[in-house]
């Protein structure tokens, strides 16, 4: 039998756990988001949720660019940090290992199996809602070797966070 749920409790679950990084005037910044999901298959998009007092906001807004990391189990203390910490209180990212994006001005955490450089099409707030949603094309995926088929990726082979 079923019963009704605390509506301001429950969310839609299992949620895919993502870092999203940025950079703006040469200052990189990353932070966990815990609104992530595809958006569109042709062309490719995503939509990450991010609330417009958290650090990593206004560079996203500003830039209209970053990078949407998905993390292993092996990276679950970094992750942990990354969603405690401020980048305005101290530089997130001085001892984690990154590299510019090909397409897109944000940095690439090298130890996260998949990333997605994305590019802003679109944003909207909710009249109500906490968070900013903004939809953005894939510009490219860079994802670890050993968990690619013909250009695939393997879901099944990571060791998801």
């Amino acid at each position: 039998m079923k019963k009704d749920a605390i509506i301001d409790k429950s969310r839609i679950e299992p949620k895919p756990n993502t870092i999203v990084s940025c950079r703006k005037d040469g200052k990189d910044n990353a932070l966990v988001v815990g609104f992530a999901s595809n958006a569109s298959l042709e062309p490719s998009m995503v939509m990450v949720g991010i609330v417009p007092t958290r650090y990593s906001y206004d560079m996203i807004k500003d830039t209209g660019k970053f990078v949407v990391n998905i993390p292993g189990k092996d990276f679950a203390d970094e992750f942990n940090y990354l969603g405690t910490v401020s980048g305005r209180d101290e530089d997130k990212l001085a001892d984690i290992n990154t590299v510019d994006g090909d397409i897109v001005d944000a940095p690439i955490l090298t130890d996260c199996p998949v990333n997605f450089e994305c590019t802003v099409v679109t944003s909207v707030k909710p009249e109500d809602g906490t968070h900013e949603l903004f939809i953005a094309k894939v510009e490219k995926v860079h994802c670890d070797e050993e968990y690619l088929e013909d250009g695939i990726i393997q879901w099944d082979r990571i060791d998801l966070l």
